[in-house]
């Protein structure tokens, strides 16, 4: 690419950078393409992106942040032996 082209695309990238938006490369089958770009246009739209973002969270549940004691608080640990016998290692003479 000349000169000139890089630095048209290194103007562009940063002026979506100022406006909070990144560049996501998906792949996904033909027949698939045409929604997943009018999610992506939905998302971008002011008017329909609160709608669209609260609509696609209900819908594919986004994985909420936890902590390591709320992730092991719900792992299914029925059936699971938890106790360990006491082992106080080998002696020593000091």
């Amino acid at each position: 690419m000349a000169a000139p082209g890089r630095k048209s695309v290194a103007s562009y990238r940063q002026r979506m950078k100022r406006r909070g938006l990144v560049r996501v490369e998906v792949q996904v089958r033909k027949e698939d393409a045409g929604l997943v770009r009018g999610i992506a246009s939905a998302l971008v739209d002011p008017d329909r992106e609160a709608e669209t973002r609260a609509l696609l969270r209900d819908k594919l549940g986004a994985p909420a942040a936890a902590g390591l004691k709320a992730l092991l608080a719900a792992a299914p640990l029925e059936g699971i032996d938890l106790e360990r016998s006491r082992d106080t290692g080998r002696t020593l003479d000091l």
